[in-house]
């Protein structure tokens, strides 16, 4: 009877302490959409980007033209000037892929300029969520729109419009 009496109080404690903590949801692509500076920021980025990638493209194709005349000269060419031409298109085709990996490398100027318009955004949504969930008393809060092993979750529990309100956007 003791035994039984001491499971029964331990499994009432764990069902307590399971109950108390609270989740939310937030559907991060959901609050990023409906703010307009995220929007702006994405333009500006795709603007850079495909700025940037033409001149790539410019740069590989000069190297391009120059190993195609290249080849098509190469017969009458002496040693001296054929060596003098492999260089200038190896040249031409290292700077193309060091223009590339300036522009689109892990710390290139896409990433920089990324980092610097998007940051504010997500610190601003971040400081949201965070005052929304410590008034609120949530444990947790999940990103929906990253979250793949969440099947369903009763939209009481998902705070993006609240989210969006506090951050003075209307939805």
């Amino acid at each position: 009877m003791k035994r039984f009496i001491l499971s029964l109080a331990a499994l009432l404690t764990m069902g307590l302490s399971v109950s108390a903590q609270k989740f939310a949801l937030v559907d991060m692509e959901y609050i990023l959409k409906n703010i307009p500076a995220y929007e702006r920021a994405n333009e500006q980025l795709n603007q850079s980007s495909k700025r940037w990638q033409a001149e790539v493209e410019t740069l590989s194709k000069e190297a391009e033209t120059l190993y195609k005349n290249y080849q098509s000269e190469s017969v009458f060419l002496s040693e001296e000037q054929k060596k003098t031409k492999e260089s200038t298109v190896v040249e031409k085709e290292k700077a193309a892929q060091d223009l590339k990996r300036k522009y689109f490398g892990p710390e290139g100027e896409l990433y920089k300029k990324r980092e610097s318009l998007m940051k504010p955004i997500q610190d601003e949504i971040y400081t949201a969520v965070k005052e929304i969930s410590e008034l609120r008393g949530y444990s947790m809060v999940l990103d929906r729109a990253s979250a793949e092993s969440i099947i369903y979750a009763t939209p009481k529990i998902d705070i993006s419009n609240e989210v969006l309100t506090k951050l003075g956007y209307s939805n």
